[in-house]
C-alpha cells in the first residue's frame, strides 16, 4: 500500500486550499482598487500579465512533472503568488521583468521544491528579490500618485509603456520617480530632518501620499481574513507591534534617523507583508509561539533594512531571512505533549 507524505497546508472540507486562496484574492481587491485609483490602470495591467505568466509556468511544470492540470491550476495558489508579486513591483515594470519574476517564483521556488506545501521560501518574495537585485533601477522607481503626475497614465499609455517602454517619445523614467520610503532614506542621508521631508508633496498625513490609504486597505483585507479564520492574528500583530516598538525606540533616541513610527506602518509594503506575505502557511512557522517569533523577526528586520540597509523597503528580505529560521523556531517553540515534560 503506498504511503503518502502530507505537508502543509492541511486544509479540508470548507477550508480547502481553493477556498483559502479565493478568500485571499477577495481580501486583496480593495487595496488593488486603491492602488489603481492612485497609480492608474498600469496596476491592473501588471496584475493580469503576472497571473497569465504564472498560469503558463504552472501548466508547463505540471506537464513536466506528469501531474494532473485541473486540480492544481484551479487551487488558486499560482494566482495568489502572481498577484502578490505584481502588487509589490512598480506598476510600469517592463513586461519581461514581470514575466521573469513570476516564472522564477513558480518554477524555481515552488515546483523544484515539490510544489505547494513543500516550498521553504515565499515564492512571491523570492521572485521580488530576484528582480530587485537584478534590476535595481527599474525596481526602485514608482509612479507618483495621479494627483502629483503632470501626465496621468491611462490605459493606452500604460500598455505602451509596459510593452514597448515608450509613450509619446518618452521612456518609463519620464513618468516615474522615487517612492516615499526611498525619498525619506535618501534625504536623511543628505542631513535633512524627517519633519521637513514629510512636508513635501510626495508625503501625506502620516506616510507617503496614497500609500497610507493603500496600507489601510491591505490591513482591512487582512483583518477580514483573520475574521474568516484564513490566517491567524499572531504573525501580523507580532510584526506590526515589533515594527512599531523598534521604530519608536530609535525615534526617541534619535529623531533624525528616520520617519515617524506611524510613517513606517503605513508606507511601503508593511501591511501587505504583515497580512498577506508573512502569513504564508507553508513557508512560515507552524507553532503558535513560533508565529509570534516569526512575525516579530520580520518586523524588526524590515526596520533594520529600511534604516541601515541598502534598500528603501525591507519586507521581502525580512520574510526570506525568517523563512530560513523557521525550522529552528519551530524546534524551540514546540507545544508540550500531553503527559510529557516541560517544553523547550
Amino acid at each position: 500500500m503506498p504511503i503518502f507524505r502530507l505537508n502543509p497546508p492541511f486544509l479540508a472540507g470548507a477550508n480547502r486550499v481553493t477556498l483559502q486562496m479565493l478568500q485571499v484574492l477577495i481580501a486583496l481587491i480593495p487595496a488593488v482598487i486603491a492602488m489603481t485609483y492612485y497609480f492608474g490602470p498600469a496596476v491592473l495591467v501588471n496584475v493580469i500579465l503576472a497571473v497569465v505568466a504564472a498560469l503558463i509556468a504552472e501548466t508547463v511544470m505540471l506537464k513536466l512533472r506528469d501531474r494532473p492540470l485541473k486540480p492544481f491550476l484551479s487551487d488558486g495558489s499560482a494566482a495568489v503568488t502572481a498577484v502578490l508579486l505584481a502588487l509589490a513591483i512598480p506598476p510600469l515594470s517592463p513586461w519581461w521583468m514581470t514575466v521573469i519574476g513570476v516564472t522564477f517564483a513558480i518554477i524555481f521556488v515552488k515546483h523544484l521544491y515539490g510544489g505547494l506545501g513543500y516550498n521553504p521560501f515565499n515564492p512571491a518574495m523570492v521572485g521580488y528579490v530576484l528582480l530587485l537585485i537584478s534590476f535595481p533601477l527599474e525596481m526602485t522607481t514608482w509612479l507618483p500618485v495621479q494627483s502629483l503626475s503632470e501626465q496621468p497614465i491611462g490605459w493606452l499609455s500604460s500598455l505602451q509603456l509596459i510593452f514597448t517602454g515608450q509613450f509619446n517619445g518618452l521612456g518609463i523614467d519620464a513618468y516615474s520617480g522615487a517612492t516615499p520610503l526611498d525619498a525619506m532614506k535618501t534625504q536623511i542621508v543628505l542631513d535633512r530632518h524627517p519633519e521637513f521631508i514629510s512636508s513635501q508633496p510626495l508625503f501625506g498625513m502620516a506616510g507617503g501620499l496614497g500609500w497610507e490609504w493603500i496600507n489601510i486597505w491591505f490591513a482591512l483585507g487582512g483583518i477580514w481574513l483573520i475574521y474568516r479564520k484564513v490566517i491567524s492574528w499572531h504573525v501580523p500583530v507580532a510584526m506590526i507591534l515589533a515594527l512599531l516598538i523598534i521604530s519608536s525606540v530609535t525615534t526617541l533616541i534619535d529623531p533624525t534617523i528616520s520617519g515617524s513610527p506611524l510613517f513606517h506602518l503605513v508606507s511601503g509594503g508593511t501591511m501587505l507583508g504583515a497580512f498577506f506575505i508573512a502569513t504564508d502557511p507553508v513557508s512560515g512557522s507552524t507553532t503558535l509561539k513560533g508565529r509570534i517569533v516569526f512575525g516579530a523577526g520580520v518586523g524588526i528586520l524590515t526596520y533594520v533594512i529600511r534604516i541601515w540597509g541598502g534598500y528603501p523597503d525591507g519586507v521581502a528580505f525580512a520574510v526570506i531571512l525568517m523563512n530560513m529560521l523557521v525550522p529552528l523556531i519551530d524546534y524551540y517553540t514546540q507545544p508540550r505533549v500531553y503527559g510529557g515534560g516541560a517544553t523547550r
